[in-house]
């Protein structure tokens, strides 16, 4: 039996599209949908187990990846969006009628992901966006419920098609949060 990681990559991953520049993503209301412009393709999507990040009922790991904030604009009934949790680094903002989280920002301008919103691009119908690129957060579905007898065949499946599994980060995202914390104690020169 083939383990359903994500409709997004289950069937194989598609590449970006050259000069792609963007699209909208919509939440799940029928009635005011909210609508956000991402203005840019996105970068370092991914596939991530963390409990936080929005996922379709019923999936194991959300798609995430992230862009510019300055690319991000709501654009319909953004009266209907709600941070999730506001004590949380990423405040991630959902519709309050059907839960989709449309964007999450970082507002703490001494993290080292501040300036950049993560976006859920499966809420998009436009094709093209940055295909995902790796798996995160591997580990924590078994918090959201998944089977921990099986995580050795979700890892599998992961690099089957093409994701390499993570317990954190990526390599070069977890390099680039350890520089950050390193040049802001001093312990590395800008």
């Amino acid at each position: 039996m083939t383990v359903a990681i994500h409709p997004a990559v289950d069937n194989g991953i598609k590449p970006a599209a050259a000069g792609f520049a963007g699209g909208t993503l919509v939440c799940h209301c029928s009635d005011r949908p909210v609508k956000v412009k991402i203005d840019a393709q996105t970068a370092h999507n991914h596939i991530c187990g963390c409990t936080q990040c929005w996922r379709p009922k019923g999936i194991l790991f959300s798609q995430v990846a992230v862009v510019s904030k300055d690319k991000v604009t709501v654009v319909e009934n953004g009266d209907k969006l709600a941070v999730v949790d506001p004590s949380k680094t990423i405040q991630r903002h959902a519709c309050k009628g059907c839960g989709v989280h449309l964007y999450g920002r970082i507002e703490n301008t001494k993290h080292a992901f501040y300036g950049l919103d993560f976006v859920h691009t499966e809420l998009s119908s436009q094709s093209g966006w940055a295909a995902p690129g790796f798996a995160a957060f591997v580990s924590s579905i078994i918090e959201a419920g998944a089977d921990p007898a099986n995580m050795g065949a979700v890892r599998s499946r992961l690099k089957e098609i093409g994701l390499e599994p993570y317990d954190c980060l990526n390599p070069p995202l977890m390099d680039a949060l350890a520089t950050h914390a390193a040049k802001l104690s001093g312990v590395l020169k800008s």
